[in-house]
């Protein structure tokens, strides 16, 4: 069967792009590898816990209301407040406070180094003031602008002067956050804390906006998978075909036909590739290009691909607690950011294979399933699972229907090394790797922030860098696509351009999602789709 359009990957980006298809009357398939839709952005229910499998809430960036305002999808959101802790001590955020509270916290830290604190927390609120511009209102792309002709003249045109002298501004601040945080301040320790929950090398705008995203979360009733549950209905309400279970095996460009692994044929007269990157110029390569010019331009991207790194990953434990919700809500808000004790990731050093050289590497390999480093390995993720900072999730802080009256959910994430993970995959002491996380977490837990559960444990599981690997097909586990540390980004990485990260050098295919922007998040992704979505609906006028 021929679709006007075919859309690869039932992500945020590939949802959003056959949404807006579907509105504009467009015939479409959405073709989903794994069982669901929603990519990273997910909810389970397991013995009466609801935990998200993603993103823990959603940041409105004057993208996500917008569209679903546009569609016309109708779903509530819950507050979702955000606190931060170093130790014992914890700071509830509140729009209210501002910067106030937060740069008390880090006095009381760091007293003999005032100074310094204040020239970070002074940076932080120059980048929110940043950010207040470039989110300060509802993104046009979003909004039917014939119905409100003023509204360009009173709000977007005064919005887009601003807008312009503040991305230069913006552009000052491309370093990445390890090295402006180093400009401000000499204590490596004041820099972890504020920056080693970011990954490696994030741009410094985009890590010291953190602040005005936090208070900007927001959270679906029912859990974050609701937000796809929403796009899944609509799509399917207006025609589309929503095949899940369907893994993409073949692309002819020729034809303008993509064949699943059980050979079943979609044709298509475009098509919106919202998965991973490498998979689409893998597929493209595989079957002959007419144009030897768009066939050198195929194989110099997939070459470019092939060596580019996915950005960083997450180890997450999923615990249902005998525990009441007030014992949490006595702790800390629905969502937390806990960093256990005061010295930084930077007093660790790097993990024990990076001080190794090719040949000791190459030797190791010759003894299959075996690793003589692992005891050196698990050393060092020990210190690593005590010193890092740990991003926790309460669901039912949030909605009280999703645990169990008297108990509590706990979804905490931790930054994690996919090499590390894969080694252990690859020697056959990936349980082994799996359970030590787990049961260092629980006890780091049970040592600080919550006393007592460890005993009132009911049962945990976990999801690796590997997991993530294994469900979405994305490269080296990545959660929000290319790695910053990449010699050059394989994506567009300039705000005002962001219109051209949609396309291929491949003719009927664009691109959606996080491996087609960077930095990349929920909001790039929908925005991505609807570009995506508006060029395939021009095209086929």
């Amino acid at each position: 069967m021929e679709y006007d359009a075919v859309v690869v990957g039932a992500g945020m980006a590939g949802l959003t792009a056959a949404a807006y298809l579907c509105k504009a009357g467009k015939s479409v398939a959405l073709l989903e590898k794994r069982g669901k839709t929603g990519g990273l952005v997910d909810s389970f229910e397991r013995n009466g816990f609801t935990f998200d499998g993603g993103i823990r809430a959603v940041e409105n960036s004057g993208i996500v209301f917008p569209m679903l305002r546009q569609l016309g999808v109708e779903l509530e959101f819950l507050q979702s407040p955000v606190s931060i802790g170093f130790g014992d001590d914890v700071l509830r955020l509140s729009p209210e406070a501002g910067l106030d509270e937060y740069r008390a916290l880090l006095r009381r830290r760091f007293p003999g180094i005032v100074s310094e604190v204040d020239a970070i927390v002074d940076e932080v609120a120059r980048v929110m003031d940043y950010m207040a511009v470039l989110y300060g209102i509802d993104n046009p792309l979003f909004l039917d602008l014939k119905d409100d002709p003023g509204y360009v003249l009173k709000v977007i045109l005064p919005w887009m002067l601003k807008y312009m002298t503040t991305m230069p501004k913006v552009a000052r601040l491309r370093m990445p956050v390890d090295e402006r945080l180093a400009a401000l301040t000499g204590s490596r320790e004041l820099a972890d804390m504020i920056g080693q929950h970011f990954f490696k090398k994030t741009p410094a705008y985009f890590a010291l906006s953190y602040f005005s995203l936090y208070l900007d979360y927001r959270y679906p009733r029912g859990g974050t998978g609701r937000l796809p549950e929403a796009l899944e209905s609509y799509i399917r309400d207006r025609g589309g075909s929503v095949m899940t279970g369907v893994e993409v095996a073949g692309l002819d460009a020729a034809r303008r036909v993509v064949t699943d692994a059980s050979g079943s044929e979609y044709g298509y007269r475009r098509l919106v590739w919202a998965a991973d990157s490498r998979l689409l110029y893998r597929l493209a390569l595989a079957s002959p290009l007419a144009d030897r010019g768009v066939a050198r331009r195929v194989e110099a991207k997939a070459a470019e691909l092939a060596s580019a790194r996915g950005g960083d990953s997450i180890f997450t434990l999923y615990v249902a607690a005998d525990l009441p919700p007030v014992f949490f809500s006595s702790v800390s808000s629905a969502h937390f950011f806990y960093t256990p004790r005061g010295e930084g990731l930077s007093s660790l050093g790097p993990w024990p294979l990076e001080a190794k050289n090719e040949v000791d590497v190459a030797q190791d390999d010759v003894a299959a399933g075996e690793d003589p480093d692992k005891e050196a390995l698990l050393a060092w993720l020990g210190d690593y699972l005590e010193r890092t900072t740990y991003e926790i999730s309460i669901p039912v802080l949030r909605d009280p229907t999703l645990a169990p009256e008297g108990k509590a959910g706990l979804i905490v994430s931790t930054l994690m090394d996919y090499d590390l993970a894969k080694r252990a995959e690859e020697r056959r002491w990936y349980d082994e790797y799996k359970e030590f996380c787990s049961a260092r977490i629980v006890d780091i837990l049970d040592r600080g922030a919550y006393p007592g559960l460890r005993a009132s444990v009911i049962e945990r599981t976990a999801s690796t860098p590997v997991t993530i690997r294994r469900e979405t097909g994305n490269t080296d586990g990545a959660i929000t696509g290319w790695a910053f540390t990449n010699p050059t980004m394989p994506a567009v990485n300039d705000l005002p351009k962001v219109t051209r990260s949609i396309r291929t050098p491949i003719p009927g295919v664009y691109q959606a999602g996080q491996w087609t922007f960077s930095p990349s998040g929920l909001p790039i992704s929908i925005l991505t789709g609807k570009l995506a979505a508006d060029a395939v609906v021009k095209d086929l006028r």
